[in-house]
């Protein structure tokens, strides 16, 4: 167990938006920062983070919190590991308490899967470095590749004893349960008899974007025709291949920095570079690339280069992938290496300025990389030149952007000699379907520019609504605030006239709101913001420290999202730009005591409002003489709304 004192540290140091920049490639918008949501799909940034008030809130799923909750949604860490994960970021020293045997036993069952994963990686590291088998065997084997220790432990490399029980002994012997041995695919079951999965081989970790070891690859180093070059873990409840990219750990700060990253095809690849000194750099592990890994990429750079070994057959097969990346709406270089190197070997032999240069100079755009590849085989034949262009046009029409579709037909028209109009009509028929579907989209925005004809329907605003919402948001922000509250007494004049006489005295924020809602037995009519009302006025009224991010962290899931949503409304706009078009909202200028004051004022005068308005149906039901009682309390609330309007300044 974590002592509060600690986690009372985490909290006080971790800054959201250093915790959030480490996953997503976030953008200066105002005093905030916006990005594309890593829990959606999506072209347009919805995703805000506030460094002022410490959280962050996602509008395309509704999802909200601090950086603790952030963690434990897009890595599903549970509390704990969000704490210690923070505090490994900030080096803070963790204080903490031995857990009890059912401490542990109450582990999830994911959570367990990642203790024995992460047992496997100390083991395999243990067994590299300590034992002579390791040693002569698997350490060899990485210092032929030309790996240093320095680069070694940096990518926490491995190796499993040839031998057919020894991790499973070990993990059993140390209290792991063999049924997650089995659901990470460390240990094969087979009736009574249990073997480890990587026997013989050097190991590489696969971990996920913060870090967490999800699975290994692992190569085997003696010549054995039955078995696998390389073996990776098999799909679990946190291993899912086409989800992970090999290397995104050690990458993901220079991608964001460099605005750019370099996919290559393996392990060695990856590693190989890094310690040339280019650390942008990510692998699909050997598998095919697929979608869920180009939008991991897509969080941090809309930018990829994509390196080929020099084997002709090779490129071609992987030529694939690049749809799939433009698909995503990102920027693709291709760049290739000579005859016979692969990124590994040609890295190895080259300095850093070297390797920089090479890259630079031989990183072509997709479509005369494309071109100049197909081209080669199909310049005699002028049916393999048909295929070819519609193969080019086929992967240009898989760009959302119509603009950068317009200049790749441009560029395929003069690579391949053949007229824009053939191109643009090649186009249409892969890809009708969508040309109609922006055609439609294109006359709407033109009828933008026409004389308006039919008005929609003004949606009704609910005012209540806002209104309650504006006083938890006021409780949130300024609840703990001391200020000067300028009340108003409703008194008689000497002509009987009713007059409001101001009173100044000093209060906290969430007194004054709590005490007049209860003088005017006002009550919330929305559910959620009356259990979020009561929430914060008893922790305000409890703690003398109230702070923002705690209480966010302290409270479940749905009411976190409900604070994230009311606290980020306004930040919503900033997702616009309005100042790129000169349109400048206004700012917040009121002090807080005048805001709260106006709030609950405003708040009045509506339900004054409503209550004459039940009077007045009251009225029309009966006969008016039997409701002398009933206009006389309409004449004075109405009263009462007067006095209050022009305490607002407001023109009934």
């Amino acid at each position: 167990m974590i002592s509060p004192a600690s986690i009372d540290q985490v909290f006080e140091t971790a800054r959201v938006e250093e915790v959030i920049g480490d996953f997503v490639q976030l953008k200066k918008a105002g005093s905030n920062f916006k990005g594309l949501s890593p829990f959606s799909d999506e072209r347009s940034p919805s995703f805000m983070v506030s460094p002022v008030k410490q959280i962050w809130k996602d509008f395309s799923t509704g999802k909200g919190g601090t950086a603790v909750s952030f963690l434990m949604e897009h890595e599903h860490f549970t509390y704990p590991e969000a704490i210690r994960y923070l505090a490994k970021k900030y080096n803070i020293e963790l204080e903490e308490t031995q857990q009890s045997s059912e401490q542990k036993e109450k582990a999830n069952e994911r959570e367990s899967l990642y203790l024995v994963s992460e047992f496997a990686n100390d083991y395999f590291k243990k067994i590299l470095h300590k034992t002579d088998q390791g040693k002569a065997i698997g350490l060899s084997y990485f210092k032929e590749r030309g790996f240093t220790e320095e680069t070694i432990k940096t990518f926490d490399l491995g190796y499993a004893l040839n031998e057919w029980q020894a991790f499973t002994d070990e993990a059993l012997k140390q209290g792991y349960n063999i049924d997650y041995l089995q659901k990470t695919g460390l240990t094969i079951v087979k009736e009574d008899k249990r073997f480890d999965r990587f026997k013989g081989r050097v190991m590489f970790p696969i971990k996920s974007m913060s870090g967490r070891v999800l699975g290994f690859g692992g190569r085997i180093l003696i010549s054995d025709k039955k078995a696998a070059k390389y073996v990776n873990s098999p799909e679990s409840d946190i291993y899912h291949k086409s989800k992970v990219l090999y290397g995104i750990y050690h990458a993901k700060q220079s991608i964001a920095k460099e605005d750019n990253c370099y996919l290559v095809e393996g392990y060695t690849d990856v590693i190989q570079f890094h310690q040339t000194g280019i650390k942008n750099v990510v692998s699909s592990s050997g598998t095919a690339l697929t979608s869920e890994q180009i939008r991991l990429i897509n969080r941090l750079t809309k930018n990829i280069t994509v390196l080929f070994d020099g084997d002709a057959a090779g490129m071609r097969a992987s030529l694939r992938g690049i749809d799939l990346i433009l698909e995503q709406g990102m920027n693709v270089k291709v760049c290739s290496f000579p005859e016979g190197e692969d990124p590994d070997s040609f890295a190895k032999q080259n300095t850093l300025e070297e390797l920089n240069t090479y890259l630079t100079e031989n990183a072509k755009d997709f479509i005369q990389f494309k071109a100049s590849i197909l081209f080669e085989d199909s310049k005699n034949d002028p049916i393999k030149k048909a295929e070819t262009v519609r193969d080019i046009v086929n992967s240009i029409s898989k760009i959302p952007d119509r603009i950068k579709k317009e200049i790749y037909i441009q560029e395929c028209a003069r690579i391949m000699d053949i007229s824009e109009e053939v191109l643009f009509s090649t186009l249409a028929q892969i890809n009708k379907k969508d040309v109609q579907e922006e055609n439609k989209r294109y006359k709407t925005e033109q009828k933008a520019f026409d004389v308006i004809k039919h008005v929609q329907p003004v949606k009704k605003v609910d005012v209540q609504y806002i209104l309650e919402r504006k006083i938890i948001e006021v409780l949130l922000l300024y609840g703990n605030k001391t200020e000067n509250f300028e009340d108003l007494v409703l008194k008689e004049n000497d002509k009987g006239e009713l007059v409001l006489e101001p009173v100044i005295h000093q209060a906290k924020v969430f007194e004054k709101v709590f005490l007049d809602l209860q003088d005017d037995e006002m009550e919330f009519s929305n559910e959620k913001f009356k259990n979020l009302y009561y929430t914060i006025i008893d922790r305000l009224n409890q703690d003398q420290e109230f702070e923002l991010k705690t209480f966010v962290n302290s409270v479940d899931q749905d009411m976190a999202n409900e604070i994230t949503t009311i606290l980020m409304e306004d930040e919503r706009y900033a997702l616009d730009n309005w100042n790129r078009m000169n349109i400048f909202p206004k700012e917040k200028t009121h002090s807080i005591a005048q805001l709260v004051s106006e709030t609950i004022l405003s708040l009045r005068c509506f339900l004054i409002d409503q209550k004459v308005k039940e009077f007045q149906q009251e009225t029309l039901q009966n006969k008016i003489d039997s409701n002398r009682n009933i206009l006389e309390e309409v004449k004075d609330y109405s009263g009462l709304k007067m006095l209050l309007s022009r305490k607002l300044n407001r023109v009934l």
